[in-house]
């Protein structure tokens, strides 16, 4: 699924994503609006990650709805 996809699927797929990066708050998570950079961004902070690992966990995460 690409990011325009998960961006107009956002309300659907925010609980799944709630459950796989738990350190978001609830604020983040209403900023996000499914926006990867938004996403990525937030990740950096919250878990301390380089920009690189945030992208790969953001794309990996977009890419597992290819696989259902």
């Amino acid at each position: 699924m690409n990011w325009d996809q998960i961006e107009g699927n956002w309300k659907q797929l925010k609980g799944q994503a709630k459950q796989k990066w738990a350190k978001l708050t609830d604020s983040d998570w209403q900023a996000l609006s499914g926006k990867r950079d938004e996403l990525v961004g937030r990740l950096q902070e919250r878990y301390g990650w380089e920009k690189e690992q945030a992208e790969r966990e953001a794309d990996d995460w977009g890419r597992s709805f290819d696989r259902v």
